[in-house]
């Protein structure tokens, strides 16, 4: 029987939409419920809005996913801009290390360069880099370690997730970038919708490089290669966007 498909530029982002405003209302209910004064003297209560604040925010994370799926079937490039990637990239990771260290892995950035200016979409580089860590922490056990690496060589920026997870099954690799497409692909729970990957692939295709996946017993490497140019012209404006968060 011929696997059934649907239109998911159009489908996704209308459920995304139905969810966005339910989960603004449950995170509001849950700060007020617990506000932060409470949580500090009561480990118990702090204990059970961790729970909750983790959940929201990988339920806020597929809601982006979802918004974001019409990215997938785009063809045009993305507008860029000139940005400095080492402080970039540096500041991303600083704000990922305590949701890291949260799941017990060790989150270790290694750069060799001082300073480098190329041309990105820096709000959806930012959604591809969550959506790679998201995985890696997610398939790594507590006292994993996930690595990531920048470095430039060949006229290509080389953006790379790496870690010591269990690995992406042989199975699975074959389906990686379009399971999402069919009902009798759909990864099963809790793995998710499997629109991360797609999306990653997506951003890169815009940025008009291409992102590369190795995967073993010894954990999984992601590439992320990109064209290493300055844009010529000025972004004066750039679509609104706002990351939710959530791969710990």
């Amino acid at each position: 029987m011929e696997a059934e498909q649907f239109d998911f530029s159009v489908v996704f982002p209308n459920i995304a939409a139905q969810l966005r405003s339910v989960l603004g209302n449950l995170h509001l209910a849950a700060a007020q419920l617990a506000p932060a004064i409470r949580r500090e003297g009561d480990p118990a209560l702090d204990s059970t809005a961790s729970l909750l604040d983790q959940s929201y925010y990988r339920l806020l994370r597929l809601v982006n996913n979802l918004s974001a799926a019409p990215l997938i079937s785009q063809t045009e490039p993305l507008e860029t801009k000139n940005v400095e990637l080492v402080a970039w990239l540096t500041e991303l990771i600083h704000c990922a290390q305590p949701l890291v260290a949260h799941a017990g892995v060790k989150l270790t950035l290694r750069c060799s360069l001082t300073a480098h200016v190329a041309a990105i979409h820096p709000s959806y580089l930012e959604r591809l880099l969550w959506n790679l860590l998201s995985n890696a922490v997610k398939y790594t056990p507590s006292g994993g370690e996930v690595t990531v690496t920048l470095r430039a060589a060949a006229g290509q920026v080389l953006l790379t997730v790496a870690d010591s997870g269990v690995g992406i099954p042989p199975e699975q690799q074959a389906h990686l970038f379009d399971g999402y497409l069919e009902k009798l692909r759909m990864p099963p729970p809790p793995q998710g919708l499997g629109l991360g990957l797609p999306l990653c692939q997506a951003i890169a295709r815009g940025h008009g490089g291409r992102l590369l996946l190795q995967s073993g017993p010894e954990g999984t490497t992601v590439t992320v290669s990109l064209p290493d140019r300055r844009c010529t012209k000025t972004v004066l404006r750039e679509p609104p966007f706002a990351y939710g968060g959530g791969f710990h």
